[in-house]
């Protein structure tokens, strides 16, 4: 009898026992998974925190003008994005068209020196001369994460404002070219002769900037041996051009 209650009182003990070492595992099984996901946590948050490029947009809304609206957003890794409604042929539908390119170095710095000069368009931009003609809804807006400003306008006195509005509506009269000859290329080529003669002309005139922006349509084009050659010449030029610095 004693040897029973002996066997059974071990029993007990060591189904406790048992359960203690139960607990005991299950307990550091939580703590290794909570360090990790603790780990986990950690690795993620600084991508999932980061703050986001400064920016720098500027935008025109111009009824009657071709393209009638656009913007073009560049950011303070040179990242640009190109976007507008509008028109080809004349006799069609309006339709958005989106590109993103890589803005040259040096007019990434100006872009960005500018705005710091006009204090992020925070303060009075448009001149509030009411005699000036309109030509169009201009837009400047800067964002950086804490620091987010806008400013409309139709003429400003701010030197840097000029100069931020010239190289914008240059580089959107590249980008819009671009626009166009990939049209005319898939659609009409006979209309790419007098579109690149223009384009041409207009980067003489240092009127255009980041021409490589429309680097790939004008390679498609150069490599198109249905097209010819005095097209295929043009484009060539262009792309030497646009290797050149963009013009600004």
């Amino acid at each position: 009898m004693m040897q029973v209650l002996s066997i059974r009182a071990f029993s007990s003990r060591a189904r406790r026992g048992l359960r203690a070492y139960g607990f005991a595992v299950s307990a550091a099984a939580v703590l290794i998974v909570a360090a990790w996901s603790g780990r986990a946590v950690s690795q993620a948050t600084p991508g999932a925190g980061a703050p986001s490029a400064a920016t720098v947009t500027f935008s025109l809304d111009f009824p009657g003008s071709d393209p009638p609206r656009y913007s073009i957003a560049v950011d303070a890794n040179g990242h640009a994005t190109y976007e507008c409604t509008a028109k080809v042929p004349d006799s069609s539908e309006e339709q958005t068209y989106r590109t993103e390119f890589t803005v040259t170095p040096g007019n990434r710095e100006r872009i960005f020196e500018w705005a710091k000069q006009a204090k992020y368009f925070a303060g009075q931009v448009d001149s509030g001369n009411h005699k000036l003609a309109f030509t169009g809804e201009k837009v400047l807006s800067y964002e950086d994460g804490p620091r987010s400003f806008t400013a409309r306008y139709n003429f400003s006195n701010l030197e840097p404002v000029r100069q931020l509005t010239e190289l914008f509506q240059n580089m959107a009269g590249t980008l819009d070219y671009g626009r166009r000859l990939a049209y005319y290329h898939r659609y009409q080529k006979l209309a790419l002769d007098d579109e690149l003669k223009r384009m041409e002309a207009q980067a003489k005139n240092n009127e255009l900037s980041e021409i490589q922006g429309v680097a790939p349509v004008l390679r498609e084009i150069l490599q198109d041996t249905s097209v010819i050659n005095v097209v295929r010449a043009r484009a060539k030029e262009l792309i030497q051009m646009g290797n050149g610095g963009g013009h600004r």
